[in-house]
Formats: structure tokens, C-alpha cells, sequence
């Protein structure tokens, strides 16, 4: 049945298929056809425009016109059911999302026997427990999310800390993005869906010393008081030299302008 409602409208003059909208769209509203993106179906489209931020060309807008109704029931069986089960990235059976890229598909990585009593100092080893790991392509849905203490990490931070795996990641799950370059609205966003569905047992935040990449704390921030949950928030500060400069516990409900930090050294 159709009425006036507001929802998505491409401009494909603008559109230059990168894909980001399809990632952004948690109702699978949007798809890759002949290599510009496009609306699936009226019923998928929530009209709330989640997508529109990600887009780089401005090819996404809202309008208000007559289309059929959004159908929440429609969507849950449109989607692919979350994957429970410990699986190898390479198996054939992997679903890919509707532009044919796996890169979001989530999966409980299976490591090889012995990885997590193996040295620290073992070359070759990964501790890495889940795929994908950037913050926009992780959903509340995600079963290696539920209950974990989960790192929040700076892109930057990741490259700098030669001890991130043996340090950090092993029996953690990871988020990763950019306070400076990506959309940091969007990754409050997403964040805070996550906390409130997947309620980890902790948050820390891990970030470079330099002022701009601070400002993940700030969102980590903003993002729990939005969930609603009350999540223990750490922190810990890479050097620019890959030391470990400052770690300890932040305060989770502090006011704080964007960009600005409340530490509290434990």
C-alpha cells in the first residue's frame, strides 16, 4: 500500500558506485546494479537516511513522495541471518553483500591451535578473533561482539604499537576507525547502536597522542550516553614511537566538548 512518506532518492548522474550507502544501510535497501546504487525496494527504505553522510558525490537525498510503506518484517527476512557458527573467511559458502563484496561479512575467525599460548614475541601470529574489523561495518548483531571487552582503535594507533596483537587484541574484539578523516557523527552513531544491542563488558579506547585522534575518546563518550548502557570506558595512548605513553580509566558521563578528553589515571 502506498502513501506519502519521505525516502531515499539517487541522483545516478552523481552516483559513481563506490558503495559506501550500501554499507551504511543496515536495512539492505540499497544495492550495486550496473555500477551505480540503487533503491531495491520501497519497502526496505526506513526514509531515515543513515546513508546520506557516506555518500562522497552528494548523490543521496530524501524526498517525500508516494511509496509503498516501509515493512519492518519485510526487511528481517531480507536480510542474511547472523552468522553463528566459527567459520574460516575463505569457505565458499560465505554470503556477500548485494555490490558481490565480502569485506562485511561477519565472521568468528578460527585461529590455529596454540595461538593464544603462543610466545608474544612470535613472529606470524594473529590474534585477530573476528572479520571486518572497521567500526562502520560492525553491527549490534555481530555474535563475536556480545559481551566482549571491546577496543575501540584508532587507525593510527594500530600501525604505531608494535605489540598490538599479543597486547591488545588477543581475546578482545576491535573496532577500528579515523576520528580525523572518517565521518566521526556517523561513528557515534554506529557505535552506540552496538553498545546498547551487543552490551560489552567494557570499552577502552585506544588512540595517538597527537589532539585530533583524542577526539575518539570524546565519541566513545558520546556514544555510551546515547546507548543508555553503562559501560566501563578506559583509555590508552600511543606514542609516536609505538610506546604505550598513558593508560587508565575515563570517566563514561563527563561533559565534555567534541574533541575534548577527561582522563582519569588509574
Amino acid at each position: 500500500m502506498k502513501k506519502m512518506r519521505q525516502i531515499i532518492e539517487i541522483d545516478e548522474e552523481k552516483c559513481n558506485g563506490c558503495g559506501q550507502c550500501i554499507l551504511a544501510c543496515a536495512e539492505g535497501a540499497l544495492a550495486l546494479v550496473d555500477g551505480k546504487a540503487r533503491l531495491v525496494g520501497e519497502i526496505y527504505c526506513d526514509g531515515i537516511g543513515a546513508c546520506l553522510g557516506e555518500c562522497p558525490q552528494g548523490a543521496l537525498t530524501i524526498v517525500e513522495r508516494q511509496a509503498d510503506e516501509f515493512d519492518e518484517e519485510a526487511v528481517r527476512k531480507h536480510l542474511p541471518s547472523p552468522r553463528q557458527d566459527n567459520i574460516l573467511p575463505d569457505k565458499a559458502r560465505e554470503k556477500t553483500l548485494a555490490c558481490g563484496c565480502s569485506s562485511s561479512v561477519m565472521t568468528t575467525l578460527t585461529r590455529k591451535p596454540g595461538s593464544a599460548q603462543s610466545n608474544a614475541s612470535h613472529e606470524g601470529v594473529s590474534e585477530l578473533g573476528h572479520w571486518p574489523v572497521k567500526l562502520q561495518l560492525l553491527g549490534p548483531d555481530a555474535p563475536f561482539l556480545k559481551g566482549v571487552d571491546l577496543l575501540l582503535l584508532a587507525d593510527c594507533a594500530a600501525a604505531a604499537y608494535p605489540d598490538l596483537h599479543s597486547r591488545l587484541l588477543r581475546d578482545n574484539a576491535v573496532a577500528m576507525g579515523c576520528p580525523k578523516l572518517d565521518n566521526l557523527e556517523a561513528h557515534i552513531s554506529r557505535l552506540s547502536g552496538i553498545l546498547a544491542g551487543a552490551v560489552p563488558r567494557s570499552l577502552t579506547v585506544v588512540h595517538m597522542e597527537v589532539p585530533c585522534c583524542r577526539a575518539f575518546l570524546s565519541a566513545a563518550r558520546e556514544a555510551i550516553r546515547r546507548s543508555g548502557i553503562d559501560v566501563p570506558l578506559k583509555y590508552i595512548v600511543i606514542g609516536r614511537d609505538g610506546t604505550i605513553i598513558e593508560e587508565g580509566r575515563a570517566c563514561s558521563s563527563c561533559e565534555a566538548a567534541p574533541g575534548a578528553v577527561t582522563l582519569k589515571t588509574v
